[in-house]
């Protein structure tokens, strides 16, 4: 069978699908009430099972994050492990995040074998707190050499254990921190936690000033998440898709997002069905999915959870992108997480609602009712316009890839200059602070600039701009930047470590002015005018995907790392190490040895889509477009035979001059792509200059090899093309 008629079957086999078979109608029955969290070792569980005295200082650990206490790991190991066997699991996992971007996990099975050769259940408070798995070939940065194979996890009490179901396998996975013999930090987790007490460090010295007791604070982060689904008939013949998660070839189709009637459209009965399955599995692992919805491309999707502590948070989405994953599979979907799976249609991303709030659950990002609520609000809000201007750099650091590359800058996602989003009526406030105006021109309102007072705001006091990369939306920050494969844990380290040194800034000069006995309402006024001047900048309104505002930006000083690298190479320099080591969130070294992690991992990743468009262009695309060319030449040589002078060739001489030129076109491009390849790869340089060449030398050149495969797709016969479509691949599933 040839590709071209594979292709043919998969489309008529997907028209004649039956939704999969549904759960069990007893599970169908059970409500999210029953069924939420009853995979979770939650604090529920935990007060059931534990004796109250170690509960509560376990409590402590998990809310206020008070260190844990050695000496009730084995009663809290002990009741793990009866409720995980009761659930039915038979294996437990340190289950951590290392440099790759995804989730690790190596199995122990509880069983154990007494001297008499009988089995008992196992796990202990010390397999709990602390594992050794290999981690001699888990990328390091040169922290470790390959052949030292320690590396230690540590359970992170914060984040709760969990089941994970799979077919007729349960394992219990316990939530780790991975670092190295020598204390380095192998892993997202560690900096996470690092950053999460260092912004609280700082918090807390604004809320003392302002009558706040409260101990600390929690970073909360609503994370929604967007995904493509395609059927598997079409991605097993897409070795492109197979290999690298997006199309590297692929003419636009005729109809794409034009008509706009995919966005919250009707989700198709097969898509439905998916995705109650997807969410009945969430819930059991206490993962508090809100939202499903039509996203604006053909075959796009998303799915949003309620607000959590941002290590859970960021733990759950983990969870959300594999069980996405494994149920699209059951259901005969592939599950594309890439940014940019199609070109010419909308990608993906994740929102990151970022906000803060005290031990009491109040939000500090909420403008609130009262002079001091406002004044408290307007001191932490310009702590974020400070820490997007002055750390500019640092965030686009936490959003940088190869895929979100992809997106970031196109008129479908926030561009790479990073500015705010306040809306009219709260600009207009910090308009009035600035000029000293004691009544906002625009919106009325009573300023009391004495008191630094806000005039009371409604939740919703401004429209939402799509286009913002760091959009305020009431009571929070919506960070659009991330990817929509990426881990959403550098992000949130980046903010919180950025808004930590700006809170540290503004903390130490109202404290100056505190204990030279001025009044605070006052030096708070003095401070935010400083401020709110300084930092006006990066406050932008308008439309960040227009042609004006890159110009405007440049004007106002504002950084625009265009891309990856651009990005990465700043993450050594010295204000950005000051800053991560200051907060004691990573020392220098640990710096330079994610910036060659992350250098290498972009090298790798384009590296791999060359060579997959290279042999994809050889040996699937090539030899079809000359296959057809043969036929037009065939039937050209037998027209001018039968008729002679009388024929007319034109239609003929024009495929064939269309074809000949595209295929010499495509045969040069792949050669010249393989040559610069190899020559990357042979020359000694360093990650940054490797870096530098793939986004300099090779992404060019597979833009241009696919100019010309994408002019083929739609000259060669239908019944010719091996690969299926984007008008097959978008819209039928």
């Amino acid at each position: 069978m040839t590709p071209a008629n594979a292709r043919k079957i998969a489309i008529n086999e997907i028209a004649d699908r039956k939704l999969e078979a549904s759960p069990k109608e007893t599970e169908i029955k059970k409500s999210i009430f029953e069924t939420f969290g009853s995979y979770v070792f939650n604090t529920q569980v935990m007060r059931e099972c534990l004796p109250k005295e170690v509960y509560k200082s376990l409590e402590k650990t998990i809310k206020r994050g008070e260190p844990l206490d050695p000496a009730i790991a084995d009663t809290v190991a002990a009741a793990m492990k009866k409720w995980a066997i009761d659930c039915g699991a038979t294996h437990y996992t340190h289950w951590f995040q290392p440099m790759t971007g995804l989730t690790a996990e190596k199995h122990d099975s509880f069983i154990n074998l007494t001297p008499e050769g009988e089995a008992i259940s196992e796990f202990s408070g010390k397999m709990l707190i602390k594992g050794e798995p290999d981690a001699s070939s888990f990328p390091s940065g040169g922290i470790r050499s390959t052949f030292e194979a320690r590396g230690y996890t540590a359970w992170d009490p914060t984040s709760p254990a969990f089941i994970m179901e799979s077919g007729n396998a349960r394992t219990l996975c316990i939530p780790t921190a991975f670092y190295s013999y020598t204390g380095e930090a192998l892993d997202r987790k560690v900096p996470m936690l690092r950053s999460i007490e260092a912004l609280s460090r700082q918090a807390v010295r604004i809320l003392h000033l302002f009558g706040n007791n409260s101990p600390g604070i929690l970073t909360t982060v609503g994370l929604e998440q967007e995904y493509f689904l395609v059927d598997k008939k079409f991605y097993m013949q897409r070795p492109d898709l197979i290999n690298a998660g997006r199309t590297l070839y692929g003419a636009r189709p005729p109809k794409g997002q034009e008509m706009e009637d995919h966005y919250f459209g009707s989700i198709r009965p097969r898509v439905l069905n998916f995705m109650a399955d997807c969410e009945r599995r969430l819930y059991k692992l206490g993962i508090p999915v809100k939202t499903r919805h039509n996203e604006v491309s053909p075959g796009q999707f998303e799915i949003a959870p309620f607000f959590e502590p941002v290590n859970v948070a960021v733990d759950h989405n983990m969870l959300v992108m594999e069980t996405l994953k494994a149920t699209a599979e059951i259901h005969g979907f592939v599950c594309l997480l890439h940014e940019k799976p199609y070109a010419g249609v909308n990608g993906s991303g994740k929102h990151n609602n970022w906000s803060m709030m005290d031990y009491e659950g109040n939000n500090l990002l909420d403008p609130g009712h009262t002079p001091r609520e406002n004044a408290q609000f307007l001191v932490f809000l310009a702590a974020v316009l400070r820490a997007v201007r002055k750390y500019a750099a640092v965030l686009r650091i936490g959003v940088g890839g190869a895929g979100n590359d992809h997106r970031l800058g196109a008129n479908e996602a926030p561009p790479a200059i990073l500015s705010v989003f306040l809306g009219d009526q709260l600009t207009e406030v910090i308009d009035s602070i600035i000029e000293g105006r004691e009544e906002a021109k625009k919106h009325g309102g009573f300023i009391e600039l004495g008191a630094s007072s806000l005039p009371p705001l409604p939740r919703d006091a401004t429209d939402r701009n799509r286009t913002s990369p760091f959009a305020f939306t009431g009571n929070k920050f919506e960070f659009r930047a991330v990817g929509s494969s990426m881990t959403a844990a550098p992000a949130n380290i980046a903010i919180n470590v950025a808004v930590a040194a700006a809170i540290d800034e503004i903390a130490t000069k109202l404290e100056q002015a505190v204990s030279r006995e001025e009044d605070l309402n006052v030096a708070c006024q003095e401070i935010l005018q400083e401020f709110f001047k300084e930092d006006y900048p990066v406050i932008y309104n308008g439309d960040n995907y227009s042609g004006e505002w890159p110009p405007i930006a440049e004007e106002r000083g504002l950084l625009n790392l265009k891309d990856t690298v651009m990005a990465l190479e700043r993450f050594t320099d010295r204000e950005i190490v000051e800053i991560f080591e200051k907060y004691r969130v990573l020392s220098e070294r640990e710096i330079h040895a994610r910036q060659e992690i992350l250098l290498e991992n972009y090298s790798k990743t384009i590296a791999i889509e060359s060579q997959i468009k290279e042999n994809m262009g050889r040996t699937i695309i090539l030899p079809a477009a000359m296959e057809y060319q043969k036929i037009v030449a065939d039937s050209l040589i037998s027209m001018k035979g039968a008729l002679g002078d009388a024929a007319d060739l034109t239609t003929h001489k024009e495929f064939l001059e269309i074809l000949t030129t595209h295929i010499s076109g495509l045969r040069g491009a792949l050669n010249q792509l393989r040559e610069a390849t190899e020559q990357i790869e042979t020359n000694g340089r360093s990650a940054l200059e490797k870096a530098m060449e793939y986004r300099s030398r090779i992404l060019p050149l597979m833009r241009k090899c696919r100019d010309h495969a994408d002019v083929l797709e739609t000259w060669v016969s239908d019944d010719l093309w091996p690969l299926p479509k984007y008008n097959e691949m978008l819209w039928i599933y």
